[in-house]
C-alpha cells in the first residue's frame, strides 16, 4: 500500500516519486504518484567574469565518471571514455579477456598498468574438471608473464588453508583487500561488480572483448546512466536483513525496472547498515537491470577502509538539486522477510506466505549471502532455536578470511560459541572450501551442487532454471535469517518463529 509518511524534497529535481510503506503480501505494486518537476525560477544571466562557470548539478554516479573522464560534467546518455581505476578479472572470464588482450594488442604487449589489474580465482576451483583447471592455469601463466602484482592465486587444491594467496569469492575480496576505495571506476568481468557500489564508488561488470580492451588501454568508452533513488528510512527491525530490502526493491520495480540505470541508496536505514550489508543491497542491482549500485561513503566506509588501503581517495555526493528519473521511499520499520520463488528475483513473497512449501535443502554462501556478518545472522537464529535442521544445511563461506571467522569469532550472547560451534550443534554441513560453490552450478562435482530437481532456500542471488544445477530444481532466494529458519523447520518459514 501506498505510504504518505514521507514527503518528497523540494531541493532535488525528480520526475517522479513512490512512497512504500510496506510490503504487500499480494505483490500489488502501488500506483506511481507523478509530481511535475520543481525548476528554478529564470535567473537573469551574467557574465563569466561575474560568476565564474556555471555548475552543472550531478548525481554521484555522473560526478564519478565525470572526473574519471577528465570533463567537467556529464548528463545521462552522453558518452565518454572513462578513465579506469581498476580492472578485476576471474577463472571464468579471464582466459577470454586475455586473449582478446594479446590479439587486439599484440602477444607481446604490456597492460597498461601492472598495479590496477586484479586477478582473482574463485568460480571453479574445487572441482576435478579439467578445462576448469586449466582456466586457473591460464591466469597464473599470463599473470608471471605481465608481472601482475595483485593475483590471488590457488595451487593445492586438496587444501585452501595452505595457500596464502587465495582468498575466495572476487567481489568480497575485493573489498577485504582493499582494492574498494570511493569516488573510484572499478570494473570486472562479473556482473555483480556492481557490489563494490557499497563504497561510494562507481562498479559495474563489463565483458571479455571491452575487459580485453580495457587490459591494453586502461579506458573504456560508456555511456552515463540516469539515476533511480531509493530512500530507506526508518528502524530496521531485527528480524530484517539487507537481502529483504533489496528483494522489495526488486519486486517493486522488476527485474526490468532498472535496465541501464544507476540504482542510489540513501536514507537512515541505509546509513545504518554495516558494509557488508550495504554490499548486499548493491550485489543485485544487476538483477533489477541496474548498470550499477551506489551508496555515499560515510564514517561507516571510511572506518572499514582503515587498514585496507594506503591510497588517498576522494568521495564524491549528488548534488541537492541533482536530477533523478525516479525516487522510491521505504518505510523499512513496516517490512517483513520476504522470498523470491522460482524462477525469477522479483517474484516477490512474504515468507510466512510461503509456509506450505516443503524444502530438500538450504544454502548459506556465495557474494550476496557468503560474508562473516550472513553466517553470524545464521548463527543467531540457530542460537535462539536450540534446535538441529531438518533439511542438509550447506555452508559455504566467501572467502578464506571470512572462514576463518566462522571458526573463531564470537556470536553474541552465545557464551563464548563461534558460529563453526552452532552450525555443528544444529546439524548442518562442515563449512566448505571458500568459493563460488554451486551459486552458478558449475562442473558436476562443485560442492553442494543441485544434480538432482530439489527444493533449495538460498541466500545467493538468481533463481533461475538450471541456475544452482538441475534445470528442474526450484530455489527461493532468502536472507541468512530466513535460509536458516527455513533450515530448521524443513519449510519457507519467517525468521520471527524463532527471533521474537
Amino acid at each position: 500500500m501506498a505510504s504518505s509518511a514521507f514527503a518528497p524534497p523540494s531541493s532535488s529535481l525528480i520526475s517522479n516519486t513512490k512512497d512504500f510503506g510496506l510490503s504487500s503480501a499480494k505483490c500489488k505494486r502501488p500506483a506511481p504518484r507523478r509530481i511535475v518537476s520543481v525548476m528554478a525560477p529564470q535567473q537573469t544571466q551574467r557574465t563569466p567574469a561575474t560568476t565564474g562557470s556555471v555548475k552543472t548539478a550531478m548525481t554521484m554516479t555522473e560526478k564519478i565518471l565525470a572526473r574519471a573522464s577528465e570533463k567537467p560534467s556529464l548528463v545521462p546518455g552522453e558518452n565518454a571514455w572513462v578513465n579506469v581505476d581498476i580492472l578485476m578479472t576471474h577463472d571464468v572470464c579471464g582466459p577470454g579477456s586475455i586473449g582478446i588482450f594479446k590479439r587486439e594488442f599484440g602477444q607481446n604487449s604490456k597492460v597498461w598498468d601492472r598495479e590496477k589489474v586484479v586477478i582473482i580465482p574463485d568460480h571453479y576451483i574445487f572441482t576435478a574438471d579439467e578445462r576448469a583447471n586449466r582456466n586457473v592455469d591460464i591466469l597464473r601463466d599470463f599473470c608471471k608473464e605481465q608481472d601482475i602484482k595483485y593475483f590471488y592465486d590457488i595451487t593445492d587444491l586438496s587444501n585452501f588453508k595452505v595457500n596464502p594467496d587465495y582468498k575466495g569469492v572476487c567481489h568480497i575480496a575485493l573489498a577485504q583487500e582493499g582494492h574498494c576505495r570511493p569516488g573510484e571506476v572499478l570494473l570486472g568481468t562479473d556482473s555483480h561488480t556492481c557490489t563494490a557500489g557499497a563504497f561510494g564508488q562507481f562498479a559495474t561488470g563489463i565483458g571479455n572483448t571491452d575487459a580485453g580492451f580495457v587490459l591494453g588501454a586502461g579506458k573504456i568508452l560508456l555511456k552515463v546512466p540516469p539515476t533511480l533513488r531509493f530512500v530507506l528510512d526508518g528502524e530496521m527491525p531485527d528480524y530484517l536483513l539487507a537481502k529483504d530490502l533489496i528483494l522489495q526493491i526488486i519486486g517493486e520495480i522488476s527485474v526490468a525496472g532498472a535496465t541501464y540505470k544507476a540504482m542510489e541508496f540513501v536514507g537512515s536505514t541505509v546509513e545504518s547498515l554495516n558494509m557488508e550489508e550495504r554490499m548486499t543491497l548493491c550485489n543485485m542491482v544487476v538483477e533489477a537491470g541496474g548498470k550499477n549500485g551506489v551508496v555515499p561513503a560515510d564514517s561507516t566506509t571510511f572506518k572499514y577502509l582503515e587498514g585496507k588501503t594506503s591510497l588517498p581517495y576522494e568521495p564524491v555526493y549528488s548534488d541537492q538539486s541533482a536530477r533523478f528519473v525516479s525516487e522510491y521511499r521505504f518505510d523499512v520499520s513496516k517490512l517483513e522477510p520476504l522470498v523470491a520463488k522460482p524462477h525469477s528475483p522479483d517474484n516477490r513473497a512474504l515468507a510466512r506466505e510461503c509456509k506450505n512449501v516443503k524444502i530438500d535443502r538450504v544454502y548459506i554462501g556465495s557474494c550476496t549471502g557468503g560474508k562473516t556478518e550472513d553466517f553470524l545472522a545464521a548463527a543467531k537464529v540457530f542460537l535462539a532455536s536450540g534446535k538441529k535442521v531438518k533439511v542438509p544445511t550447506f555452508l559455504v563461506p566467501a572467502t578464506q578470511k571470512v572462514w576463518m571467522d566462522v571458526y573463531t569469532m564470537e556470536v553474541p550472547g552465545s557464551g563464548g560459541k563461534t558460529c563453526s560451534q552452532i552450525f555443528e550443534e544444529a546439524g548442518c554441513d562442515t563449512p566448505a572450501s571458500p568459493s563460488c560453490g554451486a551459486c552458478l552450478g558449475g562442473p558436476k562435482d562443485t560442492y553442494a551442487r543441485m544434480n538432482e530437481p530439489q527444493v533449495c532456500v538460498s541466500t545467493t542471488n538468481r533463481n533461475f532454471p538450471g541456475r544452482m544445477g538441475n534445470k528442474e530444481g526450484q530455489i527461493y532466494l532468502a536472507s541468512p535469517y530466513t535460509a536458516a529458519a527455513s533450515a530448521l523447520t524443513g519449510y519457507v518459514t519467517d525468521p520471527r518463529e524463532f527471533l521474537q
